[in-house]
């Protein structure tokens, strides 16, 4: 019997710069005191998570980080894990990074990206006889360079290593990154074919699907959603659907039902940093898939995860053991 998640994809040193106001083109801002690194990508977010949620849940992490000290501090930090196996993390070349500008007024940030080793992951990195857990989750689409290349039988590579993960009787569960790109048609569609469960949010949602969710004030188009959640499902997403924002959680689960959980209305101050929720939405989402819960309930799941990422300044310093994390869920709610 299948047990335990494996999270695959891009493994990310952070570089989280305190600004005041993020400037526009050609002004300066301010970077204040408090500069600080992290892990960060999907990987490392996503994994260290769903350690962090339950400490005997068999975790796996696949991907790849540089022959250098970022590297050496990535897979340092995952190791403090009991739980996460990271025997399949291979080393070559430079660490991506990014740089998180991370505005104090608006709580909003701004990434600048730089590929690195994550660009060469590649199908020949997966070997999925080996892969012994219930659920395998990839992100991000658009940031993966060799998996986002073209393929002409299954449309891109990722789409066909996803289908290789369900030929082996593995559920599958994709991301995307939010980016300002016109690829997300092109390449997000073909890996929904092969996806059990798609978990993004609002931005990437729309683009993926063409239906708009905010309007130009950015008001979020509530009454779309229930039509965007239905076109991922028409592209091939098979389980469950969903979409997540500020505002709320939604999607449409295994029957086709539609399910609208509220954001939790957090207390002055609550928040300390945003790096990372998405991620910790995307944990509850899953730890919740991998214990059969309703999709109802794993939007709460990841409701409360992404309030106790928002909690403290790094992307998983806040998150607590799963019942810990319900408790404050309930307690804000």
């Amino acid at each position: 019997m299948r047990e335990g998640i494996t999270i695959a994809g891009n493994m990310i040193m952070d570089i989280l710069y305190p600004i005041n106001g993020l400037p526009k083109p050609g002004e300066l801002t301010t970077i204040l005191d408090g500069i600080t690194r992290a892990t960060g990508g999907a990987v490392c977010n996503v994994v260290t998570d769903l350690a962090r949620l339950d400490q005997s849940l068999p975790l796996y992490a696949i991907g790849r980080v540089g022959s250098d000290q970022e590297g050496d501090n990535i897979l340092e930090e995952l190791r403090k894990y009991e739980n996460i196996d990271t025997s399949d993390v291979k080393r070559e070349g430079i660490t991506s990074f990014t740089s998180v500008m991370a505005d104090t007024i608006t709580k909003q940030r701004t990434f600048f990206h730089y590929r690195g080793a994550n660009a060469t992951l590649d199908i020949s990195d997966f070997n999925f006889s080996k892969v012994y857990s219930k659920i395998f989750h990839i992100g991000y689409i658009l940031l993966l360079d060799s998996l986002d290349q073209e393929d002409d039988e299954y449309g891109t590579k990722m789409a066909k290593l996803l289908h290789n993960a369900q030929k082996k009787g593995i559920w599958t569960s994709i991301d995307v990154v939010s980016e300002a790109s016109d690829r997300f048609r092109r390449l997000v569609p073909p890996a929904m074919k092969y996806a059990d469960f798609c978990i993004i949010n609002e931005v990437e949602a729309q683009n993926s699907t063409g239906i708009l969710l905010r309007d130009k004030q950015g008001n979020l188009l509530t009454e779309n959603i229930p039509s965007a959640l239905a076109e991922m499902k028409n592209m091939g997403v098979s389980r469950w659907a969903v979409i997540h924002c500020p505002e709320g959680g939604f999607g449409l689960d295994e029957n086709n039902k539609y399910v609208n959980v509220p954001s939790l209305d957090l207390p002055k101050d609550f928040i300390k940093g945003t790096v990372g929720a998405g991620d910790a939405f995307c944990s509850g989402v899953l730890y919740a898939a991998h214990q059969e819960k309703s999709l109802f309930e794993a939007i709460e799941y990841g409701t409360a995860c992404a309030a106790c990422s928002l909690s403290k300044p790094g992307a998983s310093d806040g998150v607590l053991p799963i019942n810990e994390a319900l408790e404050l869920y309930e307690s804000l709610k």
